[in-house]
């Protein structure tokens, strides 16, 4: 065991007791479990569990999940976790990672994949894999309007009347929700599996270049909460973390917010570099009580830079993306450091499937 390995689990322990009640989600006064520092990393979800008093959105989530989040929740303000987007077009469906490991010798922490192109059964199947593996799973969807396609969908397609989408009962609304419910009944398999997934759907909307975007800010508010009710009440999806994903253009984030009961982490994206600490301050100004993540990015952000900004995760995007636009050297420092947590270092959260 290395002297970075050690340092980090005591940050994580500590961050938990003493630096966490400051930033990102609100906590009780800390127990004795959480002032404890050992020189093991806090690998048990028992001391997870015990230790982190943070609530989902979700109140019926299951266990496995709340302490996933419980955990994210403690890095904030003393660690953050990387993660990468797949491809499956560049030869080998692990393109991204292994070009990750090759250099860094280190695997992300957690694997962003994407439903697009009605992809539900692959995405799963590596979902499964990189779970049982010891990551973690975050998934969003490219889709059209009718919940076909991928990302030229996406930006092309377009609801000519949301009121006749968004009203229970119409022939539009029964629709539309038939063709949300592919990704609900993909995530109910991922369910049955013991996967906890951080679902981050009809992300950048307020930047209203994606369909779900275009109808405005009270439109989006409303479908979220409908995907939200939906997924969690009619299907009982209760492994879902579900993550809220602004664009980089920081102007009125307040505005598209659908409300604290509807989402668990809260992030934006760039792609100009840094750690973007301006985008994290503008949604501090209306969320104080649920981490925050940095949840697309091209260049990586330095350690240093991270260091400053109140993310718990950076996801890079892929193939040219992390293979070109960042440089080889940098990437393995910042694999390597006591501050990214890796998929070798995650705790392990896994419960008994029924």
């Amino acid at each position: 065991m290395n002297i970075g390995y050690i340092y980090k689990s005591a940050a994580i322990a500590i961050s938990a007791a003493m630096l966490f009640p400051l930033a990102g989600c609100a906590s009780e006064a800390a127990t004795e479990t959480q002032t404890s520092v050992s020189s093991a990393k806090v690998t048990s979800s028992e001391n997870t569990k015990e230790s982190n008093p943070f609530k989902l959105s979700n109140p019926n989530a299951d266990e496995q999940t709340a302490e996933i989040y419980s955990y994210i929740c403690s890095l904030t303000g003393s660690n953050v976790l990387s993660a990468q987007q797949e491809s499956t077009w560049m030869g080998s469906v692990d393109y991204e990672v292994d070009y990750i490991y090759n250099r860094t010798g280190k695997y992300p922490a957690m694997r962003g994949l994407d439903y697009m192109n009605d992809d539900f059964a692959g995405v799963n199947e590596r979902a499964v894999k990189w779970w049982n593996d010891g990551g973690l799973v975050t998934i969003c969807w490219h889709t059209g309007y009718d919940f076909n396609g991928e990302w030229n969908e996406a930006l092309k397609t377009e609801i000519s009347d949301w009121d006749a989408v968004l009203t229970e009962g119409t022939e539009e609304n029964k629709a539309f929700l038939e063709g949300m419910d592919k990704a609900a009944k993909a995530l109910l398999e991922l369910q049955e599996q013991g996967v906890t997934v951080l679902w981050r759907p009809f992300h950048e909307f307020d930047g209203a270049w994606f369909w779900w975007g275009k109808g405005g800010s009270e439109n989006f508010i409303k479908l979220w909460r409908m995907m939200y009710d939906r997924y969690t009440n009619h299907w009982g999806l209760n492994n879902l973390i579900w993550v809220l994903g602004y664009s980089g253009n920081g102007k009125n984030y307040q505005e598209w917010y659908p409300g604290d009961e509807y989402c668990d982490i809260v992030g934006a994206d760039s792609y100009n570099g840094g750690a973007q600490g301006k985008l994290c301050k503008q949604i501090e100004k209306f969320v104080t009580d649920k981490p925050l993540c940095f949840h697309e990015c091209g260049v990586n952000p330095t350690v240093e830079e991270l260091q400053e900004v109140n993310w718990t995760y950076f996801m890079t995007w892929h193939t040219d993306y992390i293979v070109l636009k960042n440089d080889a050297d940098a990437l393995k420092t910042l694999y390597n450091s006591d501050y990214v947590i890796t998929k070798d270092e995650l705790p392990s959260f896994k419960q008994d499937v029924l």
